[in-house]
């Protein structure tokens, strides 16, 4: 029976050429399935802290943050602030997607309402952001569904900080989780949402 070893990769970027082109970044975890000649073959196993994956997408708290930010100066742009976000995929539906609920505030006097273009933009900027194999996912394969942006009520990440504190969080080290995977905590956070928008377009997944 043939030995297999796991490894994180430690070094900036490994590429390997198989079946199809794999991008491993730092933190990924790989198996050595055996040696061509004296070269390592590796079978990708997963991205270290991942929180969303659908099929064989892995998205990991620090994509997730980056193209969120991306998202978020188009809101800037139009007098805008995201305060507070999370996420969660969405399997109920098929194929399952991403979800992600914000709150956002305006910078202007009176209240208006939302132009949902300007939240499509967000939805699409924030997938294009993704990574390669996400990309994928959404636009060849079609195994994951349109990413979507829950508008949430004012002061409703309050309220989640409630719940989770009230459910064992320490407050003075809380802080707010980037995926929801308490039930209590997503039933919360739908019963504030006040607007949903799917992006309009698949994003742009060739290399």
């Amino acid at each position: 029976k043939q030995d297999y070893m796991c490894i994180f990769v430690k070094s900036s970027e490994v590429v390997c050429f198989g079946p199809g082109l794999y991008r491993y970044r730092v933190g990924d975890v790989l198996q050595v399935t055996g040696f061509y000649n004296r070269v390592p073959q590796f079978k990708f196993i997963c991205r270290r802290n991942v929180i969303l994956s659908i099929d064989t997408d892995k998205t990991n708290e620090e994509d997730l943050h980056n193209s969120v930010t991306r998202a978020k100066k188009i809101l800037e742009d139009r007098n805008h602030i995201l305060l507070e976000y999370t996420s969660y995929p969405d399997t109920s539906t098929v194929p399952g997607h991403y979800v992600l609920f914000w709150e956002i505030k305006s910078t202007c006097e009176g209240v208006k309402p939302l132009d949902p273009q300007l939240l499509e933009s967000c939805c699409i900027s924030v997938e294009e952001s993704l990574d390669y194999i996400y990309r994928r996912c959404r636009a060849h394969d079609k195994s994951v569904g349109p990413l979507e942006i829950r508008v949430v009520e004012a002061g409703a990440f309050d309220a989640l900080m409630d719940l989770l504190v009230s459910q064992g969080s320490s407050i003075n080290q809380y802080k707010t989780p980037r995926c929801i995977e308490s039930g209590l905590a997503l039933k919360l956070l739908n019963s504030k949402v006040t607007a949903s928008f799917f992006s309009p377009r698949d994003p742009e997944w060739t290399v």
